[in-house]
């Protein structure tokens, strides 16, 4: 049996572990950040529960650290008494990126960890079945509720061969995401098995795992062996320890990918997907001005030791600017201790904070129509800070050889160089993490003026009539809904402030159009409509502006089971070509719908374009539970009518 598999039925709620049937499994851990724990920390506080109910949750700050005013310190301040009266681990701003924390400090084979970021797979390079998810459901998973999910496709990337020199774990992913593309990997499971996983370190591991987020996947999963016991070792968490055997048999599968370490080259992805990849020798020699390492992707002490041993003795290009995010405060004294960290300030890097930063707008943005290129996860446009930016995505070892190259360099080519060694053992020092008090009935939460009460959705209405407000395209991300950067992330914890920004990206007018519509308007989009980031701000605040149903070609996951929780009706196409009959403006009509939903939603259900005069054919492929949940008006109403009925 697959270990995802395994690890499901361990924790089987409801349902059956069968591929496309409804489950629900139990939650051990959780994980939130300051751009999405600010709200789902005043839903579960909605939820009337005095302690979370899991083994551990963990509070990072790590995204708002940016603090140009009160907003982000105040958020700050919330999140640590929140964290102290409800049982819930603190860490604090500065100690680093969440992902890259949890894997050192937190992170254990076998168990299950839903975090409140799409990145939160990152653990599963440690053998963890780690699903990221909205921050309702996270919420709603500390109060002790199970995590409901369609049971995905489990997907074997077997393994073989071992990687050349100058190649890593990230060109691993990108081998993987120009085979699949970013929806590739909905709804399935990625696990990766087969001999070459021996060659690869937990770093590497969770490298691959993280990024298998672009794919749209699930989670992706590594076994927990010899390499996993050593990383645990060297953390001082070797009693955390579990074997995870590698699956013996391709049959232990529902498909298998086969990858030959060997054979892969470095990649580059290309604006403004991390799906378009090509090889570094496609884009090599084109001009840079910027180039950034770091994020919770590669962040870890082995790729900051690695660009160290590129830079070491050079300096960087006259016309580039080169940034360094340490992964967390433990790769920061460590590679200080290991003088690499010397040798990235004396090629001339900039070493920014422990935090995501530029990953999300959140400075070191490229310049006016500049090429800046990344050891990141993503390059949707206008991400980075600066929307005519051409962001390209690469390993640590191109991304170093760029630097010095002042242009998209294979890093093959280097000559001389003498790798520095990676640490055998490390100084531990959880002084930055908080750990719960006993019993918070005491503590006070902290609330500042930029902290509002989280909005509702109504039930939904026996009959829906709106205006289609926008149509837009394929690919749409959660950046184009609800975009980020260092402007709008201090609103999180503000719905009606940071609704005005919703679609700004696409129309700047959506916002102030919507909140005219006084029955509700309705989103047309085209296939895997909100890919991309977890934050729920991209359901929530089009829910507060009056957005009642959105019609697509097909849904992200995290997307799709967001609206599903502020009561946002996903609706697909029965026949694709239906979209383009439909224009911003026109007028539909869904008689009955609430009626056709308690009776379970089957089959199609026509709506009325009363515009054009035409029958739009709909449907969808929601669970029993998510059907509940949308007549309620959301998870949160549905939530306090079970625990009004207990």
């Amino acid at each position: 049996m697959s270990n995802a598999r395994a690890i499901i039925e361990r924790h089987l709620v409801e349902g059956s572990a069968e591929r496309d049937k409804d489950v629900s499994i139990k939650i051990d851990y959780t994980l939130t950040q300051d751009a999405t724990g600010t709200l789902a920390y005043l839903q579960f506080e909605a939820l009337g529960i005095p302690r979370v109910r899991t083994e551990k949750s963990v509070s990072f700050v790590d995204h708002n650290t940016l603090q140009t005013d009160y907003k982000n310190a105040d958020d700050h301040r919330f999140l640590q008494s929140a964290a102290a009266k409800y049982g819930i681990y603190f860490s604090r701003a500065g100690n680093g990126i969440c992902h890259q924390v949890f894997l050192e400090r937190f992170a254990v084979p076998g168990k299950t960890l839903l975090g409140s970021d799409s990145h939160t797979p990152t653990a599963g390079g440690m053998g963890m079945l780690a699903i990221g998810a909205g921050g309702l459901d996270v919420a709603c998973a500390m109060g002790g509720e199970p995590f409901s999910m369609r049971m995905p496709e489990i997907v074997g990337i077997k393994l073989a061969g071992k990687l050349a020199p100058f190649v890593s774990g990230k060109d691993v992913i990108l081998e993987v995401l120009r085979r699949i593309d970013v929806k590739g990997g909905v709804n399935k499971i990625l696990e990766y098995f087969g001999k070459g996983v021996e060659t690869l370190s937990v770093p590497e591991r969770a490298t691959i795992t993280n990024m298998g987020a672009e794919t749209g996947a699930t989670t992706s999963l590594f076994p927990s062996d010899e390499a996993t016991r050593a990383y645990l070792a060297v953390q001082q968490r070797a009693d955390g320890w579990a074997p995870l055997p590698a699956a013996a048999s391709d049959k232990e599968f529902d498909s298998v990918i086969d990858v030959d370490l060997a054979s892969i080259v470095p990649l580059v992805a290309k604006p403004h997907s991390p799906g378009n990849v090509v090889p570094v020798t496609e884009v090599e020699g084109m001009p840079l001005d910027q180039v950034a390492i770091g994020s919770c992707t590669n962040s870890s002490v082995k790729d900051l030791t690695v660009a160290a041993s590129i830079l070491k003795g050079k300096t960087v290009a006259p016309g580039v600017s080169l940034g360094i995010s340490p992964g967390s405060r433990q790769v920061l004294m460590q590679v200080t201790k290991s003088g690499a960290l010397h040798a990235l300030i004396q090629s001339g890097a900039r070493v920014l904070e422990s935090a995501c930063g530029p990953c999300i707008g959140m400075g070191f943005a490229p310049p006016s129509g500049g090429r800046s290129l990344r050891t990141f996860n993503r390059n949707f446009q206008g991400r980075s800070g600066t929307g005519d930016a051409q962001v390209y995505l690469a390993s640590p070892e191109v991304a170093a050889a760029s630097a010095l190259a002042g242009k998209i360099a294979d890093p093959r080519k280097l000559e001389g160089i003498e790798m520095l060694p990676i640490p055998e053992s490390l100084d531990i020092d959880d002084g930055m993490i908080i750990a719960p008090l006993p019993d918070g009935r005491g503590i006070e939460v902290a609330y500042g003026p930029n902290i509002k009460p989280v909005p509702v959705a109504p039930p939904m209405p026996a009959d829906l009539r709106a205006k289609v407000a926008l149509v837009v395209g394929d690919n749409i991300t959660t950046d184009h809904i609800m975009p980020a950067g260092a402007d709008l992330l201090p609103l999180r914890s503000n719905i009606p402030e940071i609704a005005k920004h919703v679609f700004e990206r696409v129309d700047r007018t959506f916002a102030e159009r919507a909140l005219k519509e006084k029955g509700g308007i309705i989103v047309v989009g085209g296939t895997n409509y909100g890919q991309g980031s977890s934050r729920e701000h991209a359901a929530i605040a089009p829910m507060y502006l009056g957005v009642r149903a959105v019609i697509a070609k097909s849904f992200a996951r995290i997307h799709e089971a967001n609206l599903v929780n502020f009561g946002i009706i996903p609706l697909e196409f029965a026949d694709e070509k239906d979209a383009g009959a439909i224009a911003a403006g026109d007028v539909l009509e869904f008689p009955g719908i609430r009626t056709y939903f308690e009776g379970g939603g089957r089959g199609h259900f026509v709506a009325r374009n009363a515009s054009r005069d035409a029958d739009v054919p709909v449907r969808h492929h929601l669970s029993p539970r998510s059907i509940q949940t949308l007549l309620a008006g959301g998870l949160l109403n549905s939530i306090r009518e079970k625990l009004a009925k207990r």
